[in-house]
C-alpha cells in the first residue's frame, strides 16, 4: 500500500472536496532547479492537488482529472521534472534522482485513473527503498542492498558465519575436545619445568626430590602429547576448514545463479569473481587460524590466569598493568582497520574488473592499438590498490609492535618486582620460574589477541560482502503459489506493457500483441526500438514495469521459473560457448540425451558437416583456451541448442545475423522445420526471412507502430515499407559490388 501523508498535508487538503488518495509523491527540488523544496502531487479518481506549502491554503491547487490531457516526466541531468498538459503544457514538480521511480509510478496510476482501468496494490506499492543509512546518512555502497559497512552489526555476521560449520556438530566437539587436552597438558609443563625441577628435584625436596631423570622424562612426555593433541586438532579442523569454504563457495554460487540478468548487468565479471574466490579464501582463515586458535588461546589465558592468581596474587596483577591499555588501542584501532579492509577489497576488485574486461577484448584492443593505454589503466588501477594495501599494512605494522611492546612491558616488571622479592627470601628461584614460564605462556595468546583485530577486520569484511550476495533477492521472484505447466499451448497475449532498465527512462511503452498457439510472429524496427526488449520481457528474464504479458492465459508472474525455461527457447544474437566439447555445449539444454539426440539436432541446425571436419569432431574442446569457431559456427551450435531444448515457444533473436547468405538459406530451411507446431518470436535484420511470417510488428521508439501481414504492411507504405525498400537496394548494390 502506499505510505501516509504527512499530518500537515492531510490538514491542507480537509478544506477541498472529499478526496480518496489512490497515490502521492514528493517532489524534492524547487522548480528553478537552484534548490531544494517540498511539493506534494497528489492523485485521487477525481483531482490532482498541488500542495506547495501545506501551511497555506492559497498554495493547495486541485485540478480535475478530466480536464487534463496528459501528465508525464521530464529527464534532466541527476534530476526530472513532472509536467502536466491542459491547455498548454506547465511544470507542477521538480524532483533529485532519487524519486525517479515514484515519478514513473504516479506518471503509471494517472495513465490508468484517466482510462478508467482498476489500480491494485502492486501499481501503488513504493519499488524503491532509501538509498541512505538512516543512522549515519551515508549512502548504502549497493543499490537496492540496504547493508551500511558502518553501523552493521559485526556479532550478526559472526553468528551467521558460525552457522555454516554447524551441520559439523560432531566434528566440531572433537576439534574442541583435543583443544581441551591440548591446554592442559601444556599448562603443566611450565610447573614441571619451574617448581618440581628446581625446587624439589635439584633442591632435593619434596616428591620429587633428587629424581631429575623422572622430571625430565614428565616433561618430555606431557610435551609430546601436547604435540600429539595439538596434531590431532589441527588435521580436524582443516578437514572442517575445507568443507565450511565448501560449502559458502557453493552457496555463493547458488545464489548467484538464483539472481536475475539485471543483477550481473550492474557488477563486472572481476568483481563476482574476487567474492566467490578471494572472499570465500579470506574466510578459511576465519576457520584454520581464527576459530580454532583463539579458543585455544582463550582457554590458555583464563587457565593460566587462574593458575598464577593461586600462586602469587599480587605478581599476576602487576603483570596484569598494561592490559586496559591494550584493550583501549584496540578499541580505537579497530574501526580503522575496518574501513581500510574496505577499501582495499573495493580496490582490488577494480583491479580484477579491469583485468577481466582486457583479457575479454583482446581483440577490440589489438585491432585499436590501445596496448599501452590499457597498459595506463591498469597502472592507475593497480597503484590505487598498492596504495590501500601500503595504508592497510602500515597501519598493522605500527599499531601491533605498538600492542606487543605494550603488553610485554608487564614481563619486565615481573622480573625487576619477581627477582626482588626472591632476594628477600619470600619466594623461591623455582617458583619465579615457574611464573615466568607461564607469563611468557600468557604473552603468547595475548599477543595472538592483538593480531585478532587484524584478522578479524579481514574476514568479516570478507563474510559480509558474500552475505550481500546470498541475501541479494532477484528482481525476477517467483511466487510461492507459481503455476507449474508440463507443456504450454503457446498463446502469448501482451497488454499495455511498458518497461525501463531505469526509473522513469522507458524502453517499451504500452506495447501491445497477441500470438497465437503456433504462429510466427515477426518483430522489424531500426536499431534501439526495443525489439530485444520485448522478447527478454516474454521470456522472463525481467519483469514488466507496467502492464501484463500472459501466455495460455495465465500471467507469466504467476508461473513457475521452471515452466517457463522448460517451455521457452531462445537462440540470441550474443552466442556463447562454454569451456568443453562441441558434444557438451549442444548438450547443455539436455544433459540426459543420448549422442544420436545431439548428431540430429546438429544435422537440423546444419552444424554436422563442419563439426565432423574439426580434428576431434563433437569431442573438440572449444571456449576458453580450445579450438576457435568462427561467428556462424558459434551460431549454429547455439541453434542446435535450441533443437536438443524442444520448447514450445521459440525466441529467434537475430538468429541468423552471423551467417553467409548461403549458409543462411540453409538455416532458413531447418527453422522452417523446426518452427512446425510452436509458437515463434523472430527478430531479424534480414527482413526476408521473416515475410514468411503470419503476422508482423513494427517498432519505433518501444511503440508497436504497424502491425499486420506483409501484404498489408507493404500496401501501407510505411515505416515497414521503407525498411524494405531500403533492404532490398542494400542487396542490389551488394549484388553489384
Amino acid at each position: 500500500m502506499i505510505k501516509k501523508l504527512p499530518l500537515e498535508v492531510i490538514a491542507a487538503l480537509q478544506p477541498q472536496e472529499p478526496y480518496d488518495v489512490v497515490y502521492w509523491m514528493l517532489c524534492d527540488r524547487s522548480m528553478d532547479g537552484e534548490g531544494y523544496a517540498n511539493t506534494y502531487v497528489i492523485l485521487s479518481k477525481e483531482k490532482l492537488f498541488i500542495i506547495s506549502n501545506p501551511e497555506d491554503l492559497s498554495c493547495v491547487e486541485s485540478i480535475d482529472i478530466d480536464d487534463i490531457e496528459t501528465v508525464f516526466t521530464v529527464n534532466l541531468v541527476a534530476s526530472g521534472l513532472i509536467v502536466l498538459k491542459e491547455n498548454e503544457e506547465r511544470v507542477i514538480g521538480a524532483f533529485t534522482n532519487e524519486q525517479m521511480s515514484s515519478a514513473a509510478r504516479l506518471v503509471s496510476v494517472f495513465n490508468k485513473i484517466k482510462k478508467q482501468e482498476e489500480i491494485n496494490d502492486e501499481d501503488v506499492e513504493e519499488r524503491q527503498e532509501n538509498n541512505t543509512c538512516p543512522k549515519c546518512g551515508k549512502r548504502y555502497p549497493e543499490e537496492g542492498r540496504q547493508i551500511c559497512p558502518k553501523c552493521m552489526k559485526k556479532h550478526a555476521i559472526f553468528s551467521r558465519l558460525l552457522s555454516f560449520a554447524g551441520q559439523y556438530k560432531l566434528l566440531m566437539f572433537f576439534i574442541v575436545f583435543f583443544m581441551l587436552l591440548n591446554s592442559a597438558t601444556g599448562l603443566a609443563i611450565p610447573y614441571l619445568q619451574g617448581t618440581v625441577l628446581f625446587d624439589q628435584a635439584l633442591g632435593n625436596t619434596g616428591d620429587f626430590a633428587g629424581q631429575i631423570g623422572l622430571v625430565i622424562l614428565l616433561i618430555f612426555a606431557f610435551r609430546t602429547i601436547s604435540l600429539l593433541f595439538g596434531v590431532l586438532f589441527s588435521m580436524l579442523n582443516a578437514r572442517l576448514s575445507a568443507n565450511v569454504v565448501f560449502d559458502l563457495k557453493a552457496s555463493v554460487f547458488a545464489a548467484m545463479q538464483r539472481l536475475s540478468l539485471s543483477f550481473f548487468q550492474k557488477k563486472q565479471t572481476g568483481q563476482l569473481m574476487t567474492r566467490v574466490s578471494n572472499d570465500a579464501q579470506e574466510l578459511q582463515f576465519f576457520f584454520v587460524d581464527g576459530i580454532s586458535y583463539f579458543i585455544v588461546n582463550a582457554m590458555n589465558i583464563v587457565g593460566i590466569t587462574i593458575i598464577m592468581l593461586v600462586m602469587d596474587w599480587k605478581l599476576t596483577l602487576i603483570c596484569l598493568i598494561p592490559i586496559p591499555f591494550v584493550l583501549l588501542m584496540i578499541r580505537w584501532v579497530f574501526p580503522k582497520l575496518w574501513r581500510l579492509s574496505w577499501r582495499r577489497h573495493r580496490r582490488i576488485s577494480t583491479l580484477n574488473a579491469m583485468i577481466s574486461d582486457t583479457i575479454q577484448g583482446t581483440r577490440v584492443v589489438k585491432a585499436f592499438g590501445k596496448e599501452n593505454q590499457e597498459i595506463h589503466r591498469f597502472h592507475r588501477a593497480n597503484t590505487a590498490y598498492s596504495e590501500s594495501e601500503q595504508s592497510f599494512n602500515l597501519m598493522s605494522s605500527t599499531i601491533f609492535p605498538i600492542l606487543t611492546i605494550i603488553t610485554q612491558f608487564g614481563g619486565v616488571l615481573i622480573w625487576a618486582f619477581g627477582g626482588w622479592r626472591v632476594m628477600q627470601g619470600s619466594i623461591s628461584f623455582g617458583e619465579i620460574m615457574t611464573f615466568v614460564s607461564y607469563i611468557y605462556m600468557l604473552y603468547g595468546p595475548l599477543q595472538f589477541m592483538n593480531n585478532i583485530v587484524n584478522w578479524w577486520s579481514s574476514c568479516m569484511s570478507a563474510a559480509q560482502r558474500i552475505f550481500e550476495i546470498q541475501d541479494s533477492v532477484s528482481d525476477v521472484a517467483e511466487k510461492e503459489t507459481a503455476v507449474h505447466v508440463d507443456q504450454m499451448k503457446g498463446d502469448i497475449r501482451l497488454s499495455g506493457v511498458s518497461f525501463g532498465y531505469e526509473p522513469n527512462k522507458p524502453i517499451l511503452k504500452e506495447v501491445s500483441m497477441h500470438a497465437k498457439p503456433g504462429q510466427m510472429i515477426g518483430v522489424v524496427g531500426h536499431s534501439g526500438a526495443g525489439k530485444s526488449t520485448l522478447v527478454n520481457l516474454i521470456s522472463r528474464l525481467y519483469d514488466v514495469t507496467d502492464g501484463v504479458i500472459s501466455i495460455d492465459g495465465v500471467n507469466i508472474k504467476d508461473l513457475s521459473l521452471d515452466t517457463m525455461r522448460k517451455n521457452i527457447g531462445i537462440v540470441s544474437q550474443e552466442v556463447y560457448v562454454f569451456m568443453g566439447t562441441i558434444a557438451e555445449n549442444i548438450a547443455y539444454a539436455d544433459p540426459e540425451c543420448s549422442m544420436d539426440d545431439i548428431i540430429h539436432a546438429a544435422r537440423i541446425a546444419n552444424a554436422h558437416d563442419f563439426i565432423e571436419k574439426l580434428p576431434d569432431g563433437y569431442d573438440t574442446i572449444v571456449g576458453t583456451g580450445g579450438h576457435s569457431l568462427s561467428g556462424g559456427e558459434k551460431q549454429r551450435i547455439s541453434i542446435a541448442r535450441a533443437v536438443l531444448h524442444n520448447p514450445r515457444i521459440l525466441i529467434l533473436d537475430e538468429a541468423t545475423a552471423s551467417l553467409d547468405t548461403e549458409t543462411e538459406l540453409q538455416i532458413q530451411e531447418a527453422l522452417e522445420t523446426l518452427i512446425q507446431g510452436r509458437t515463434t518470436i523472430a527478430i531479424a535484420h534480414r527482413l526476408s526471412t521473416l515475410r514468411n511470417a503470419d503476422y508482423l510488428l513494427v517498432m519505433d521508439a518501444g511503440k508497436v507502430v504497424e502491425e499486420g501481414t506483409h501484404d498489408q504492411l507493404m500496401t501501407q507504405e510505411g515505416i515497414y515499407h521503407g525498411l524494405v525498400k531500403k533492404h532490398d537496394e542494400a542487396l542490389s548494390m551488394r549484388k553489384v559490388g
